[in-house]
């Protein structure tokens, strides 16, 4: 599908639909209104960003220690970007789409997290596994499982 001439081809079919329905007798405003028409007044130009901008929801230190959000031992597994060592070195950040994923599963809610693609909704559903998971363990708990994540969940 050529998602260019689909534009092109809706467009033109809204402005036929627009101006085949409406005869206009005045010749001055007839022609402001088919010069609107052709300059494209009707319909702004596609927008198309790869790059979005998302709102921040903080990091994972601030999720755990400010907001007790998070189980503390994640802010030890939720970091990015490595020393020259190796060790990672930064939190993570989350989007506010994320910690509104994390601030639902904390309270038990049900949640879907719907976003774009490449937004970071698979950390909106681990994350607050993982912190469960740590949560729930006791001291001398025998190894077993805990969760089943189906991933990609697109796939």
């Amino acid at each position: 599908m050529d998602v260019f001439e689909v534009h092109r081809r809706l467009i033109r079919d809204y402005k036929e639909y627009t101006s085949g329905s409406v005869v206009i007798d005045d010749p001055r405003i007839g022609e402001k209104v088919s010069k609107s028409l052709a300059d494209g007044d009707q319909w702004p130009d596609p927008w198309l960003s790869l790059n979005p901008s998302f709102a921040s929801g903080g990091t994972v230190d601030h999720l755990a220690d400010d907001l007790g959000l998070l189980h503390p031992e994640c802010k030890r597994i939720f970091r990015t970007g490595k020393d020259k060592r190796g060790a990672t070195i930064r939190p993570i950040r989350f989007h506010r789409h994320q910690r509104d994923a994390i601030e639902a599963a904390e309270s038990k809610d049900s949640y879907v997290l719907t976003t774009g693609t490449g937004s970071g909704k698979s950390l909106g559903y681990i994350v607050p596994i993982v912190s469960r998971i740590l949560s729930e363990k006791r001291p001398g708990d025998p190894p077993s499982i805990k969760a089943i994540i189906v991933y990609p969940m697109n796939a």
